[in-house]
């Protein structure tokens, strides 16, 4: 999670915690001391892909980024962008990050993610050609959709549904175990 405001981005007095009358009662926000801005802290939109790979057999793409420890695998991920919908954010995130040419891309669901303060849209997307990695990227793994094991939280559980969608019975990993290896 990123640090809290300290100061105004309008005026650069500092922010400190007050309470104040909103829509839903009294709310304590970070506010300005000096002209009231008030930092909303709302959750950022993140956007999923679970990646078919049209032309490996259905297989399934997951990928590990760079900046993890761990040999984790999960969803290709990324936020939107001013200016686009989530469906072409999600086709540019997989563009960008693999190199693949996205063909269709379809909605499986909307998860809160409280623990990074987001709010995470998922779809399938379906896609083909040769995967070239981004820097952001550090491998990548195929999965045959009943071998994929879930992760408990965030983007694991629009995997879940995914699968579930195609007739399979999701299994998540236990504590400590590795998820999609």
């Amino acid at each position: 999670m990123s640090e809290p405001w300290r100061f105004c981005p309008q005026c650069a007095a500092p922010l400190a915690l007050r309470l104040a009358d909103e829509d839903g009662g009294p709310k304590e926000r970070l506010r300005c001391t000096a002209c009231d801005f008030t930092h909303w802290n709302n959750p950022t939109p993140v956007l999923a892909a679970v990646v078919e790979c049209t032309d490996r057999g259905g297989r399934i793409l997951l990928a590990r980024n760079a900046a993890w420890s761990g040999r984790m695998f999960a969803l290709i991920t990324g936020f939107m962008e001013a200016g686009e919908s989530a469906e072409e954010g999600i086709a540019r995130e997989v563009a960008e990050e693999t190199a693949l040419t996205v063909d269709r891309v379809e909605l499986i669901g909307v998860w809160d993610f409280q623990r990074m303060n987001q709010v995470i849209i998922a779809f399938h997307v379906q896609a083909h050609g040769e995967i070239r990695l981004s820097p952001e990227l550090a491998e990548y793994k195929l999965f045959a959709p009943q071998d994929v094991v879930c992760w408990p939280a965030g983007t694991g559980h629009a995997m879940a549904q995914w699968l579930r969608g195609r007739g399979l019975e999701p299994r998540y990993f236990q504590p400590g175990e590795q998820p999609a290896r």
